[in-house]
């Protein structure tokens, strides 16, 4: 259970296949926000593993536990690798689940892997409006990740920590000192 002074970081994995590049990429970040902000360990949440559930009527209790995971986070990890210059119809079908507003409170960071840095934007461009509109907050520039960066990735993290760290320190303190004047 998490306790009221830790953030709670998810990782959401758009990659269609189980056991991914991309599903290592943000594991990695996932675990690294958890432990530069005080977090507990993170839940990972790969939507390969789901894909079967997401057009089944009714749905799976692994699909809304999923669900239920990405939209209780405090802080979020979206993972998707380039596809067609932007990111995977997988995660999208995912992220339609969510009404308006079904992202709300969540603070959300956009990871793109690529293999060419040409798709660098594909997280400002095409994934952070999607994760505005479900409610997420996006206060940091989306983590972009060639595939020549994956076999060492703390660099790359680190580099992209110093300007992501102030406001995500932040929202996160934000969004602590919200549920505690709630629960009060």
């Amino acid at each position: 259970m998490t306790r009221p002074d830790t953030a709670r970081v998810v990782a959401l994995v758009g990659n269609p296949r189980p056991g991914s590049r991309t599903l290592g990429a943000a594991t990695t970040l996932a675990a690294t926000l958890a432990d530069r902000l005080a977090g507990d360990e993170p839940t990972v949440v790969d939507v390969a593993a789901l894909a079967p559930a997401l057009h089944t009527h009714p749905r799976t209790p692994e699909l809304d536990a999923a669900l239920a995971a990405v939209a209780g986070a405090d802080v979020l990890v979206v993972a998707t690798p380039v596809h067609k210059a932007s990111f995977t119809g997988l995660l999208k079908s995912f992220l339609d689940l969510y009404g308006p507003d079904g992202l709300d409170g969540v603070t959300a960071v956009p990871l793109v892997v690529s293999a060419a840095a040409a798709h660098a934007l594909v997280g400002e461009v095409h994934l952070r409006p999607v994760l505005v509109e479900l409610g997420a907050s996006v206060p940091t520039r989306s983590l972009t990740v060639l595939d020549t960066e994956l076999a060492d990735l703390a660099p790359a993290v680190d580099r992209w920590w110093v300007r992501a760290e102030r406001p995500l320190r932040r929202a996160v303190g934000a969004r602590a000192d919200a549920l505690l004047e709630a629960a009060r």
